[in-house]
């Protein structure tokens, strides 16, 4: 009786799914190639819905005051849109958005992928929000962030945070409802014309 032969396919790697818990070298080796959007925060998976214009509008216009601010400064910073970032312990988070200094608290790997918290992070807290402002902020503070944004869309609200002696502390507007960066000199954010979508009052408040 002749044996039936084997199968010499490879066992499927199952799918990334929220909740999983993994360490850094199984979310990476399981994460090559997935074309979703997938994050590990304090051993935990988390994996992006699909988005919408609630996200990805206000997402733009972040990245487009950001983008500017890079380009004026082009040989000290650059902006990093949907990145991941290899932090603390088992976190490689996938800010939205990062403003990092080239020779600053970051340093990219040969595979592209910087080791290190980059200076600013920005997170559009649309159907995130408790997670954006609880767990990840809490890693993003200990890892060493130095100013973290998050738009609490359906508020109508943009918080940005400055860390100071270990505590993230909230950055006020001025009386002209501006906010200045402490770490990034001429990054000033016109908190009401960027939430009404005021691209050119928002850029005009930039300075060189």
């Amino acid at each position: 009786m002749v044996a039936e032969p084997q199968s010499l396919a490879l066992p499927r790697t199952p799918p990334l799914q929220s909740g999983d818990r993994m360490t850094r070298a199984e979310f990476e080796r399981r994460y090559e190639g997935d074309p979703r959007k997938c994050e590990l925060v304090e051993g935990i998976v988390y994996v992006a819905s699909p988005v919408s214009l609630n996200h990805g509008t206000p997402h733009a216009r972040m990245v487009a005051w950001l983008a500017v601010y890079a380009d004026l400064h082009r040989d000290v910073v650059e902006v990093a849109d949907n990145t991941t970032f290899r932090l603390d312990g088992d976190n490689e988070p996938q800010p939205d958005i990062a403003l990092r200094r080239i020779t600053g608290s970051s340093v990219v790997g040969i595979d592209g992928i910087p080791s290190g918290p980059p200076e600013l992070v920005v997170e559009i807290a649309a159907s995130s929000v408790s997670y954006d402002l609880h767990v990840k902020k809490n890693v993003y503070r200990r890892s060493g962030v130095q100013e973290y944004i998050a738009w609490r869309v359906f508020d109508e609200v943009i918080d940005w945070f400055r860390l100071r002696d270990g505590v993230y502390e909230e950055l006020r507007p001025d009386a002209e409802g501006v906010i200045a960066s402490e770490v990034f000199p001429g990054l000033r954010l016109d908190v009401a014309a960027m939430l009404r979508g005021d691209l050119r009052a928002v850029l005009a408040r930039i300075t060189g």
